[in-house]
């Protein structure tokens, strides 16, 4: 627990039908990426209606404001922020001009080389309204628009000189493009709807919208599509391997989500077998720390013989913790968030199940919660290996000294927990439960090793990272 996750965007192209509605049930489905801000674009005509707000999406919009979004095509966005502040002139779609008409644009990811593209955007001339990445890149398509008028070469450039993590929906006029990072690091998938076709980040929202998943868009494609219709699809040279998420499986995606043909639930549920097969111990019941960890801790109860029981019962009026924008928020909110019953942990010795743990002071507060309803001895087993370096993708994690695991072994990071003993998931675990290899995965937070070139990093001493 612990962790942000940067965003989630749809897009929907609906001959005939209000783009809007759509994109409202769809953004909803998406809410656990983000919970910061809320956006939606819309086209009619040629001409753009948005809007935008801070807070959850069903604060954002009513009815009447999703009355005068009009239009058959359009795109939506909820936000955490991971590069640029958190604040309304960085909330997505961000609006940027070509000089003809506006183009709308949200993104899903980070992108490592931003500041050197908005230098030299700069030295073009280009004014930015804020500090977000996506509005560099946005600036940067606009700028290759003007020179080619047309839009896929446009995203085409953008994408050989952007480096890092991103899966991107853009309107331009009544045209909706998709294109997703040639590592395939961020989640983009294409499905059809009611005579029309709609992208989202995860498999999920098309089904929640009445679609149905057709497939993932490939690491480096952009796709086309007009009047409900995919015109046109193409893809980049792709660098080396693919580097799908590893925390995509682990954590952010909603278990009724597919990626990469892998049902999330499913490879949670292998991830608790495989701990429990890994981290045996006796124990008198399987606790999860609700909602993410509830497949891993019944893997780990079957595997194991260990009973499972829900000994921590979660509010559903408060947000994820991990995804709220400051430290102290997130522990404040897990005493209103989560509540345990003695009854179920009294005199027991409890396997308290997470999905991963990155700063550790959210489980911290929940062991002592455990202990302080009569738990006899808390053992923390981690459905994730070690999470011992920075993420530059789009995660919340962008220093060493923040994460529990660094440079501590598991006994010294129970201490810190002030738990009986913690055990992680293995990075071999791991990959055999995700079923897509090692080579096809981003691990760069559990080895310090990652697929796209990161200026921050390179600037900083390396230092071999101790095994666990």
């Amino acid at each position: 627990m612990g962790v942000r996750e940067k965003c989630g965007v749809v897009g929907v192209s609906l001959p005939g039908k209000g783009a809007a509605p759509y994109l409202y049930m769809g953004l909803r489905a998406l809410q656990h990426r983000g919970q910061e801000s809320a956006g939606m674009a819309t086209a009619s005509q040629s001409q753009m209606y948005h809007r935008r707000g801070m807070g959850l999406v069903h604060e954002v919009f009513d009815g009447e404001l999703l009355d005068t979004l009009r239009g058959s095509v359009g795109i939506g966005h909820v936000r955490y922020s991971t590069t640029g502040t958190s604040n309304l002139e960085n909330a997505q779609p961000l609006i940027v001009g070509t000089g003809t008409r506006e183009i709308a644009l949200a993104h899903n990811g980070d992108i490592v080389n931003f500041q050197r593209l908005r230098r030299r955007l700069a030295l073009s001339g280009v004014e930015f309204l804020g500090n977000a990445d996506t509005e560099a890149l946005g600036q940067y398509i606009a700028m290759e628009f003007s020179r080619t008028r047309d839009m896929e070469t446009a995203i085409r450039r953008a994408m050989m000189e952007a480096s890092g993590a991103y899966a991107v929906v853009l309107l331009h006029g009544n045209h909706l493009y998709a294109f997703r990072d040639p590592h395939g690091i961020r989640p983009l998938c294409l499905g059809s709807l009611d005579g029309g076709y709609a992208v989202a980040s995860e498999s999920v929202a098309l089904e929640l919208m009445g679609g149905k998943l057709e497939r993932e868009l490939l690491p480096g494609e952009i796709v086309s599509i007009e009047r409900g219709q995919v015109s046109h699809s193409s893809t980049i040279p792709r660098p080396g391997s693919t580097a799908y998420c590893m925390f995509e499986w682990v954590y952010f995606s909603r278990p009724d989500s597919i990626f990469q043909g892998q049902l999330i639930y499913e490879v949670r549920h292998r991830i608790g077998k495989a701990l429990a097969r890994e981290s045996p111990l006796e124990a008198d019941v399987v606790v999860p720390v609700p909602d993410s960890s509830r497949p891993q801790a019944l893997g780990f109860s079957e595997e194991s013989g260990i009973p499972y029981a829900e000994g921590l019962i979660k509010s559903r009026f408060v947000e994820r913790t991990f995804i709220l924008p400051d430290q102290r928020r997130r522990e404040e909110e897990v005493r209103v968030k989560l509540h345990p019953i003695p009854g179920v942990l009294r005199d027991k010795r409890v396997v308290l199940l997470d999905d991963s743990i990155v700063r550790g002071t959210t489980l911290r507060e929940i062991v002592h919660m455990v202990r302080a309803a009569g738990a006899r001895e808390v053992h923390v087993r981690v459905g994730c290996p070690p999470i011992v370096a920075p993420c530059y993708y789009g995660v919340d994690m962008k220093e060493r000294k923040d994460l529990v695991a660094f440079e501590k072994t598991q006994e010294e990071v129970a201490r810190a927990l002030r738990a009986d003993s913690v055990r992680y998931l293995t990075i071999p675990g791991l990959v055999q439960s995700i079923g897509v290899g090692q080579n096809g995965l981003c691990l760069g937070c559990l080895t310090a090793r990652y697929p796209v070139d990161v200026p921050q990093e390179q600037r900083r001493f390396q230092r071999t990272l101790r095994e666990f």
